[in-house]
């Protein structure tokens, strides 16, 4: 990992695209690094595009504003795309993730001449196999781990199984739902680009 990783999240108000962000927070946090994860706030409501951002580092971090020029992107909804420019300031060494089952050809006029790589995953697929129901950003914070190698994949699994088990001590039957979705997204998580 380099000194500094900056993340870009954007999403639909409900589609827990700031829980991601501030659970990778948590994952990083707990291996040793330094974080921020915050998301923009304007008049969200549901269904309303959002913004939220992660900086991880192993030094500390003195910058304290929005992201601008971000390492990753995170499309937790494809069809922002049409409407956000979500490539602004994203380096062209980075990458973005994108939840969607669009061809790199259906994606690349969507993508404003970004010339970096390309991820997709399938994150509604993931999701209902692994919960029955359609909850994004779980496949989605798996994904950005994977891509960004932020941390081990092993120390996410391990940080997250104990998150879930503080987070849902009262509904234990989700745990082991999340917990496949997450090593589901793991696995399907593939470069486009």
């Amino acid at each position: 990992m380099k000194d500094l990783i900056e993340i870009r999240w954007h999403g639909r108000g409900g589609q827990g695209a700031k829980t991601a962000s501030l659970l990778l927070a948590d994952a990083a946090f707990n291996t040793g690094k330094f974080i921020q994860g915050f998301p923009e706030y304007g008049p969200e409501r549901m269904g309303a595009p959002i913004t939220a951002y992660n900086r991880i580092s192993v030094n500390p971090i003195r910058i304290h504003s929005n992201i601008y020029e971000p390492d990753f992107v995170v499309v937790v909804d494809d069809t922002l795309l049409s409407s956000v420019d979500v490539t602004a300031g994203l380096k062209k060494e980075g990458a973005i993730v994108i939840n969607t089952t669009k061809t790199i050809d259906e994606l690349k006029p969507l993508l404003k001449g970004y010339e970096g790589r390309v991820f997709a995953i399938d994150a509604r697929a993931v999701s209902e196999e692994a919960l029955g129901k359609y909850f994004p950003n779980t496949p989605m914070l798996a994904s950005i781990v994977k891509v960004s190698e932020v941390m081990s994949e092993e120390d996410f699994i391990k940080d997250m199984e104990g998150s879930f088990k503080h987070k849902f001590a009262k509904k234990p039957e989700v745990i082991e739902g999340n917990m496949k979705a997450l090593t589901l997204a793991l696995e399907q998580v593939k470069q486009l680009q």
